[in-house]
């Protein structure tokens, strides 16, 4: 019987150029994927948790637009130090983009964002329409 080596192997060549072609492997696939996300209301604001573990503070930003809230987070692992080259690296950087439309618009100004033990939460105000109230018929 006949034996084709492994690292030889057709369709196993086949994979290696199809994953170089996309640059993906197991690690890039994971880090696809989207953080979970929850989303709670009270009747003043919204609350909303999602897990970025490892991701450093300073590489989280977080936009408000009306009822659009926008967040963009990038990790950076296996950076080369000083006098070394890298040679092999699956670690590589992670950037993570979301939009979430919100039922109400809601104000930067009394919103707060925090990250603690890889778990960031924003507690997001909701504006107040100026003005409202009942009108008087006559």
């Amino acid at each position: 019987m006949f034996v084709i080596p492994v690292a030889r192997h057709p369709a196993a060549e086949f994979s290696r150029r199809i994953e170089r072609l996309f640059d993906l492997d197991r690690q890039d696939a994971v880090a696809l994927r989207s953080p979970a996300l929850d989303i709670s209301e009270t009747d003043a604001a919204y609350t909303l948790r999602l897990d970025l573990p490892g991701v450093a503070r300073e590489a989280v930003k977080v936009r408000i637009e009306g009822r659009k809230v926008s967040i963009d987070a990038e990790q950076v692992r296996g950076e080369a130090k000083e006098g070394e080259r890298s040679l092999y690296r699956e670690r590589a950087v992670t950037r993570f983009s979301r939009s979430i439309n919100l039922p109400k618009e809601v104000t930067q100004a009394d919103s707060s964002a925090k990250l603690d033990n890889g778990v960031l939460t924003l507690t997001l105000v909701k504006r107040q329409l100026e003005g409202s109230g009942e009108l008087a018929v006559s």
